[in-house]
């Protein structure tokens, strides 16, 4: 049975354009390869950096105590105010001291009149005993009481010096240069070493202390890295230096040094005591506030960096996604080291001019090709962000 070539041709037509749409279908259809965002790791210097709490500790504190026993009659400083060495601060009732001194000097000038005679009697006597007129005992009666006179002298200068020393605490005055404490006694009180002695303290905070504490898995870590805290190294292009926090959790501009670790770990806590030393020029670091320390303790050189966000963790420890050259995924476990701000050291397991996955890796599996757009294409990152492609 013939077929008509007009009835053909159509269903021939409408065959054909169903294969073509079909074939179209088919390719729409096809997976696109995920889109993942890669970075090369970068080296940089590291800088290691332990947190701490500590206090702030003048590096002196002395106490001004009253030396002699007497009434309080003035106190010559302005509370709070700086103060130089040996600037007169109080002044005791020295009137009894003044008498001592007195009494000591007419004690000695006493001696010095006996000394005087008694010299003058041995020196007539002993011209007479070698001519046989003086008996050997009137010349040994009178070199005795020369020497008895003489000691009396040496005895009374010792009274005499004590009195003025005794006299001039009568007058007190700071022992060091700093900034004075408010008075601890009022004006008219008695005073003395078996009274109130404590009159008010000196502070010099010009330089102070930071004290805090390291474990010692700290130390153990700073052995390892040779840093050995309070030794100044001359080999090293660095110093464990510190930075400290204001009340305002500022930074404060000027870095401290360590200049000194405990030898000896306490056993109740673990921890061993680290002090730095820091200039304090302006007061702006005060005596017994807390701060936050933050003490640099190693410096990596050239050390693999990675964006922290790479990274994953799993019992089998941390791992990231490396892009092969032929676009394939490669789930590899590394080593990692200290995290800085947003990053992370790598210590093993990767190498500086590899594809490290950012953003995607969650969708991704071992051997997957993928479609790898480089972070700093940051055109092409935002569109896809814009189509819910990434």
């Amino acid at each position: 049975m013939e077929i008509n070539k007009r009835v053909l041709f159509p269903i021939t037509c409408i065959l054909l354009t169903f294969s073509l749409l079909h074939t179209g279908c088919r390719k729409k259809e096809e997976p696109q390869l995920p889109i993942v965002i890669v970075e090369t790791p970068h080296k940089e210097d590291v800088q290691i950096i332990g947190e701490y709490v500590g206090s702030i500790r003048a590096a002196s504190y002395v106490e001004v105590h009253a030396r002699v026993e007497g009434f309080l009659e003035r106190m010559l400083f302005a509370e709070g105010k700086r103060v130089k060495q040996n600037e007169p601060l109080f002044m005791i009732n020295s009137a009894t001291y003044k008498a001592r001194v007195e009494k000591a000097k007419a004690q000695l000038k006493k001696s010095e009149a006996q000394a005087a005679k008694a010299r003058r009697d041995v020196e007539r006597l002993e011209p007479l005993y070698k001519q046989h007129a003086a008996s050997q005992l009137d010349l040994d009666n009178a070199i005795a009481a020369l020497e008895d006179a003489e000691a009396n002298i040496a005895m009374n200068k010792a009274d005499l010096d004590q009195a003025e020393l005794q006299l001039s605490y009568t007058t007190v005055v700071s022992p060091i240069a700093g900034y004075i404490s408010e008075r601890f006694v009022d004006v008219g009180a008695l005073v003395g070493p078996g009274v109130n002695s404590k009159l008010a303290a000196v502070v010099k905070s010009d330089t102070v202390f930071v004290d805090f504490k390291m474990t010692a898995l700290d130390y153990l870590r700073a052995e390892r890295r040779n840093v050995k805290f309070g030794v100044q190294d001359s080999t090293r292009s660095w110093q464990p230096t510190v930075t400290v926090t204001l009340a305002d959790n500022s930074e404060y501009p000027i870095k401290g040094i360590v200049d000194f670790a405990d030898p000896k770990v306490d056993p109740k806590t673990g921890t061993f005591t680290v002090r730095a030393i820091l200039p304090n020029p302006n007061q702006r670091l005060l005596p017994g506030q807390f701060t936050r320390v933050k003490i640099l303790l190693d410096i990596r050189e050239r050390a693999i960096v990675v964006p922290r966000k790479a990274l994953s963790i799993e019992k089998g420890g941390a791992y990231l996604y490396i892009i092969r050259r032929d676009n394939t995924t490669e789930k590899r476990f590394v080593q990692i080291g200290p995290e800085i701000g947003n990053n992370v050291v790598v210590e093993r397991g990767l190498g500086e001019n590899e594809q490290v996955v950012t953003e995607g890796y969650h969708k991704l599996i071992p051997g997957m090709e993928v479609h790898a757009i480089a972070t700093d294409d940051e055109d092409t990152i935002e569109r896809l962000r814009e189509e819910n492609r990434l």
